[in-house]
């Protein structure tokens, strides 16, 4: 890390701070926010025709609500993140292998700070979610590479590449 980059959320006494964003420009800022489900083989053949059925109601109808859900209440969770009022918010999920799949959330805001942290906690609640309505079938699902794929509209762009 250089030395010109600091820590935004902390001011100069070091104690946690929110950033101020007053002075800034409203940008359309849009980040769009992956986790990879492994669900196993026998979970996914489940749902390769279709949503699978639960006592809980459709597991990926579910997820999505509830990913978009996140994404609009995520400075309630995360103490120092600004509450935006999101312009959008899409979640979508696709099978990826024989026994995972991906959720992308994409949230887009004509703002004056970012909104990663809502793509990424989209993202995250949704495969949550899916964690929990498929627990009855197997605790051997696992929650991976939740990562933020992309951010633009602000100081700096940010693409991921895959190594």
């Amino acid at each position: 890390m250089s030395e010109s980059r600091s820590l935004t959320h902390l001011n100069a006494a070091g104690q946690p701070s929110m950033v101020d964003v007053g002075g800034k420009i409203a940008t359309r800022r849009v980040a769009r926010a992956r986790s990879r489900v492994v669900l196993g083989a026998e979970i996914l053949a489940l749902v390769q025709a279709g949503d699978l059925p639960t006592k809980k109601g459709p597991v990926f109808q579910t997820a999505i609500l509830a990913g978009i859900m996140a994404a609009k209440k995520t400075s309630d969770l995360i103490p120092l993140c600004h509450p935006l009022g999101l312009d959008d918010c899409q979640v979508r999920i696709e099978v990826a292998a024989p026994d995972a799949i991906i959720i992308e959330c994409t949230a887009t805001v004509t703002g004056k700070t970012g909104v990663e942290m809502e793509a990424l906690m989209g993202a995250s609640v949704a495969a949550l979610t899916v964690y929990d309505m498929c627990k009855a079938l197997s605790h051997n699902i696992i929650i991976s590479e939740t990562r933020l794929l992309e951010k633009t509209g602000g100081k700096k762009d940010f693409h991921h590449v895959d190594e």
